[in-house]
């Protein structure tokens, strides 16, 4: 029996799974005590992904914050009108 050559000269690194539309593949270090929480919220709600539980959480993040900025800029358009009204 005779083993087959393999040549990796011109081989590219890629992940073995591409990621799914609209996911992007990243090395991130995440603290420790971060990881296990989300990990145990998981693992206590019976199964799931913790990535997808830190995608959440981020989101609900940025909504909650773009909502504050808006609310901001609205009160202060609101207190400019109205000095200039004055």
């Amino acid at each position: 029996m005779s083993e087959k050559e393999y040549n990796f000269e011109k081989a590219e690194p890629s992940a073995v799974v591409p990621p799914a539309s609209g996911k992007t593949r990243i090395t991130i270090r995440i603290d420790t005590d971060i990881l296990t929480w989300f990990r145990n919220q998981v693992h206590e709600a019976g199964g799931g992904n913790y990535q997808t539980l830190m995608n959440t959480a981020l989101r609900d993040y940025i909504q909650h914050e773009d909502g504050l900025l808006e609310h901001t800029l609205r009160r202060v358009i609101r207190e400019e009108l109205q000095s200039h009204t004055e």
